[in-house]
């Protein structure tokens, strides 16, 4: 579903992906950790086509993201750590308009957006303006109207900013439940604790290049060590040094 092969980004003299390839197939929950400045927000930039790259491809459900920009969006959804939202306009309004980029029937944005907003909840907000919300519950907003349209893809770069352990609950039963049903996810975060939890395979990346994928248990063992934070700060700091 995620096909990344020979990505490279750079920007003047600092390369900020480094020829990185990455297989992530249908139904699987993916976790990319990384260190500041790693290149994970902007390998995520350029699959989500906001970037173009410099060389390489990313294909998402196949087709080319750069040559077929609006197949492959229509089959993924992106939320970014501070989405953009159109303040003016209510919850309510916001999904609607949402769903009706994605082409959905008004009978399915009513029932999805209804279910959403309900695991959310998000029912006392979805007629006042978005821009009177917190960041929390604007960030609750986004992950709905992400969700609507029933994404074959979803990648987000640090979903749990501004969610409260609840709601930080309720989007990852969401996404697990979504995976199991076939959805691949792609999460960029730095709460190792969302890896060990979560992920069907762990990538660790820095200074633009994945250093190590595997699974948990594949990790432990090719590293010779039982915790994720000591994987994380070994391979982080000798590709450091």
């Amino acid at each position: 579903m995620i096909e990344i092969e020979g990505l490279s980004k750079c920007f003047g003299d600092l390369t900020a992906v480094n020829d990185i390839s990455l297989s992530v197939p249908r139904g699987e929950f993916f976790v990319i950790l990384g260190p500041n400045a790693a290149g994970k927000t902007t390998t995520i930039k350029v699959m989500a086509g906001l970037m173009r790259p410099t060389k390489g491809s990313v294909h998402i459900c196949g087709y080319n993201i750069e040559l077929d920009p609006l197949d492959a969006r229509k089959r993924m959804a992106y939320l970014p750590d501070f989405p953009f939202l159109y303040d003016k306009l209510t919850p309510s309004e916001f999904f609607r308009f949402t769903g009706q980029l994605f082409g959905m029937a008004e009978s399915d944005i009513k029932n999805e957006s209804e279910y959403l907003s309900d695991r959310f909840s998000l029912g006392e907000f979805l007629s006042k303006p978005i821009e009177s919300l917190s960041h929390g519950t604007k960030q609750r907003v986004a992950i709905v109207s992400a969700l609507m349209h029933a994404p074959e893809v979803f990648v987000l770069d640090e979903p749990m900013v501004g969610l409260d352990p609840h709601h930080a609950r309720v989007l990852k039963d969401i996404l697990r439940e979504r995976a199991d049903q076939g959805m691949t996810v792609f999460v960029s975060t730095h709460q190792l604790s969302v890896a060990e939890e979560m992920a069907d395979r762990i990538g660790i990346m820095n200074q633009g290049r994945i250093v190590a994928v595997g699974s948990h248990s594949e990790l432990q063992a090719a590293n010779r060590d039982s915790k994720l934070e000591s994987i994380f700060l070994s391979l982080t700091t000798e590709a450091d040094g």
